[in-house]
């Protein structure tokens, strides 16, 4: 299905509603119905039409219809946070006493739902370094259920083999996860490597103008309508109509700005690579990285986000280096307009900096529309400033 028909029209049904060129919001709590048995049949199967939009909304029905299509999965089911999509995901595949496999190091929320939540029920998980295959054979157990996997995670851009891992889950059962936020549909497709659910935060790159959530997830048909009767509809977790609009409205400039993105981010890498001030630099399709054949592999490209350890002393310093920045603003998340940086040791103490710990030294640098040119001025003022 060509990519300009899924962004544009997939979904659209135009005569419906005017011949509007965008879509309505159908800002509605709940949906009327004409015959008894009409309700009878939406009490029955929810999943199967319009009742009440903590379930089914036409507008975010449009979003779930484009974004199964770019995955190249069959069904969608979109929630109001990427945090919320991976909850409903684990959750509907786990039961008391099960053991649960994720990669080392997961999103910060993803492992409170591991170590906090989880171990309320039984449910165990062991955490490993996904870039070995033999780790998830090793510390399987006849009650695993699930597997964690992020690839490439928004820090080291570790990647796990994902056909390797999809085939090694379904001989033994086991459900797997992605969280395909990295790489977007444009440059990964987890799905058609054998992955159960993929997964992406719509706040990032889909939403494209940081104001608004969203999560996405997809799967097959039974999977997703197994996920909406029962966590989905449960914890109210679905999104709202005008998010599932505003995000339909970046969708329309997603292949754009990635374009824009991925070429601003390989200039921007050739020049902190040559800096005196960058120890070294992570990023999955720099030829310096450690699982560069294996990015190449999975993923048409990549872009964004790129990882650096400085030549600092001190926390100082880095502080500095941040704070003197002009226009690349310091902030969490990514995948917006804005270029961004977030240095690692911001949750340290002065005191707790270690400057042999390269973590400790670690910054991590997002990518937005502004010229390349004009992010490296701002960039080479701060580093010649402070190290």
């Amino acid at each position: 299905m060509d990519l300009s028909y899924i962004i544009n029209e997939l979904g659209e049904d135009r005569e419906h509603y005017f011949n509007a060129v965008a879509p309505p919001i159908m800002q509605t709590s709940n949906f009327r119905v004409r015959k008894v048995d009409e309700l009878k049949k939406l009490f029955e199967n929810e999943y199967g039409g319009y009742l009440y939009s903590r379930g089914r909304n036409p507008t975010a029905d449009i979003l779930r219809k484009k974004m199964a299509a770019l995955d190249q999965a069959e069904d969608c089911l979109v929630f109001n946070s990427g945090i919320a999509a991976i909850y409903a995901g684990v959750l509907a595949n786990i039961k008391g006493g099960d053991h649960i496999i994720s990669v080392d190091k997961p999103y910060s929320w993803v492992q409170k739902i591991f170590d906090q939540l989880l171990p309320r029920f039984g449910v165990e998980t062991t955490y490993i370094d996904g870039t070995r295959m033999e780790n998830f054979e090793q510390v399987r157990r006849p009650n695993t259920r699930f597997i964690y996997l992020e690839s490439p995670n928004s820090w080291t851009y570790a990647l796990q083999d994902m056909e390797a891992v999809a085939g090694f889950a379904k001989k033994h059962g086991i459900i797997t996860l992605m969280d395909n936020t990295y790489s977007t549909p444009l440059y990964q497709l987890p799905v058609p490597l054998g992955i159960d659910l993929c997964m992406q935060t719509a706040t990032k790159y889909i939403g494209g103008h940081s104001d608004t959530l969203g999560g996405i997830l997809t799967g097959s048909k039974a999977m997703m309508k197994k996920i909406f009767d029962s966590e989905y509809m449960a914890v109210g977790s679905g999104i709202q109509p005008f998010n599932a609009w505003l995000l339909i409205r970046g969708l329309r400039t997603l292949e754009s700005r990635i374009s824009r993105i991925t070429e601003s981010t390989w200039k921007l890498l050739a020049w902190l690579k040559k800096d005196p001030a960058v120890e070294r630099l992570l990023f999955p399709l720099d030829v310096d990285f450690p699982q560069y054949e294996l990015a190449k592999k999975q993923m048409k490209n990549a872009c964004g986000l790129i990882s650096f350890y400085v030549k600092a002393g001190s926390r100082g310093q880095i502080v500095k280096c941040c704070e003197n920045l002009k226009h690349i603003m310091m902030a969490v998340s990514w995948g917006g307009h804005e270029s961004l940086i977030l240095p690692r040791c911001a949750s340290l103490e002065d005191r707790q900096f270690d400057p042999d710990n390269a973590d400790h030294r670690l910054l991590r640098l997002y990518i937005g529309l502004e010229n390349p040119d004009y992010l490296i001025q701002d960039l080479d003022q701060a580093f010649r400033s402070s190290f």
